[in-house]
């Protein structure tokens, strides 16, 4: 077991014998919090690390002394920072992957998603999902969890119809146009655009090519309410709450959001690229 695993072992049985001490069962903590129980269990199995926000909660709902979870905040910091490498959280899998991810749209109200290479995951059809899951699992090695993982990224998607939530989608043009799935993937993952466009709590933009860009198009970003931001990289996971940080990608979705195409328009757009796909069909 690597020094890292070790750390987040123990920090996962510390959390146990908290809960166990509260006279807690694992569905019973998690319904507390208003988890997955699975969640409960990947923390204290160390498949997961908890976040600070975590263990605040887990802290008070087995009414810990404040001194106890002040040193396992100080644990899970260390560790959280030390795993911010891609290629260490794909080893945890990627079925683990897409339920930390889950767990934090849970708590979400508003969502901002900038994405330049790839279509949204929230948006994402199986099969398109599953080809980049391929992708992945080859890139990171991680382990081979893929169809468990289209699994919970298809149960994630059932938070768009949460109509108490707000999302804010945009990507460039180039990204309905990216092979990264063969043609008749990419026609059915056109064909889900378009009907997320009718959903009342959705605001699907694209930027198309003839728009002047704000800037380059580098990183991706996920704004969650207005209280952290993602910024995924290749060898890194970014996760910024610094006030500063969250309004700079404010400001850059903004203007991303300027030059965007919505409704109607976005819709044509999505049209042109079926047609173009067609014709290269036909030929």
């Amino acid at each position: 077991m690597s020094g890292f695993q070790q750390v987040r072992s123990d920090l996962g049985m510390q959390l146990r014998q908290l809960r166990e001490a509260a006279h807690l069962s694992g569905k019973e903590l998690a319904e507390r919090l208003r988890w997955q129980p699975s969640k409960v269990s990947r923390i204290e199995n160390a498949r997961q690390t908890a976040t600070e926000d975590d263990i605040t909660q887990w802290g008070r709902a087995v009414q810990a002394a404040p001194e106890v979870v002040e040193e396992l905040i100080d644990q899970a910091s260390g560790l959280l920072e030390r795993q911010d490498s891609w290629r260490q959280r794909h080893r945890s899998g990627l079925a683990a992957l897409q339920e930390d991810i889950r767990d934090l749209e849970m708590r979400t109200t508003l969502f901002r998603v900038f994405e330049p290479g790839v279509v949204i995951g929230l948006l994402q059809t199986t099969e398109y999902a599953r080809s980049i899951f391929t992708r992945i699992k080859r890139l990171y090695n991680a382990p081979d969890e893929i169809d468990a993982a289209i699994r919970v990224r298809m149960q994630r998607q059932e938070i768009l119809y949460d109509q108490t939530k707000k999302f804010r989608f945009i990507l460039p043009e180039a990204v309905l146009r990216y092979r990264l799935a063969p043609l008749d993937v990419l026609r059915g993952q056109l064909d889900r655009l378009l009907a997320v466009t009718a959903l009342p709590n959705v605001e699907f933009g694209v930027v198309p090519f003839e728009a002047p860009l704000p800037s380059a198009l580098l990183n991706g970003f996920w704004i969650y309410d207005g209280d952290q931001v993602a910024v995924p990289t290749r060898t890194r996971d970014l996760i910024l709450r610094d006030p500063d940080d969250i309004a700079f990608y404010e400001r850059a979705f903004e203007e991303f959001g300027e030059v965007a195409a919505f409704r109607e328009e976005a819709r044509a757009v999505i049209v042109r690229v079926l047609e173009d796909f067609a014709r290269q069909s036909s030929d």
